[in-house]
């Protein structure tokens, strides 16, 4: 397998790895970046409207009957026939096959599968994507349990902020709301590296006002930004 595409220039990476090295040192707290094409492939969404195009199909021949059997055997040059159960069955079951496979393939179509994909869902994909980062990355790694992960996945045009215990105990999840309108506005107008370099220095903020940083205080986890 070759490796994953770069989502970010160089000179970028370098100005969020500035921005996180700066954001700590007016505090305690440890900050991680990790920027993501995506949080989900969602094909159990495409499989899902797949299956509601084959429910609807089956629904609609069952309900009229008498309007699509004759039509049926017009195109295929038919009169006067008489349909059994096992032809009607037959039927239904190439119809919804038919609906099933061509809606399966409408979903090849990148923007129209994302269009498909409910924003509850893409939100709950991002969130439980960045809870996974920061339970690998972040979570425990840091003596006062003072981790912070800003995590950004492009395509959603979405980001979480996720904080260790210690930050959750005394920083409230709306606290992170400007740091997440930066990212989401560098986000929506495609400076995605603009977006996180605002967000790290909100965080930074709000991390050196209740984490002052310590004489002692050392540098525990990698101030680069990830690309997964």
């Amino acid at each position: 397998m070759g490796s994953p595409p770069i989502l970010l220039s160089d000179t970028d990476h370098d100005r969020i790895s500035d921005a996180v090295h700066a954001a700590e040192l007016r505090s305690a707290g440890e900050i991680v970046t990790i920027i993501t094409r995506r949080s989900d492939g969602y094909s159990d969404v495409a499989l899902a409207w797949a299956a509601l195009a084959a429910f609807t199909a089956l629904t609609v021949l069952s309900l009229l009957p008498h309007f699509y059997l004759p039509l049926v055997d017009q195109l295929l040059g038919r009169w006067g026939h008489e349909w059994t159960t096992r032809e009607v069955l037959v039927l239904a079951a190439m119809v919804a096959m038919a609906k099933f496979l061509a809606m399966l393939a409408l979903q090849l179509w990148a923007p129209l599968k994302w269009l498909l994909v409910p924003r509850h869902i893409k939100a709950a994909r991002v969130r439980a994507r960045a809870i996974t980062c920061f339970k690998v990355g972040a979570e425990r790694r840091t003596s006062g349990r003072t981790g912070v992960l800003i995590y950004v996945s492009l395509d959603e045009h979405r980001a979480e902020v996720v904080a260790d215990a210690a930050i959750a105990s005394k920083v409230s999840g709306e606290v992170w709301g400007e740091a997440m309108a930066a990212l989401i506005a560098g986000l929506r107008s495609g400076r995605a590296a603009d977006g996180l370099v605002g967000a790290v220095d909100k965080v930074g903020a709000v991390l050196a006002q209740h984490f002052p940083r310590a004489e002692d205080d050392v540098n525990e986890l990698p101030d680069r930004l990830i690309e997964v």
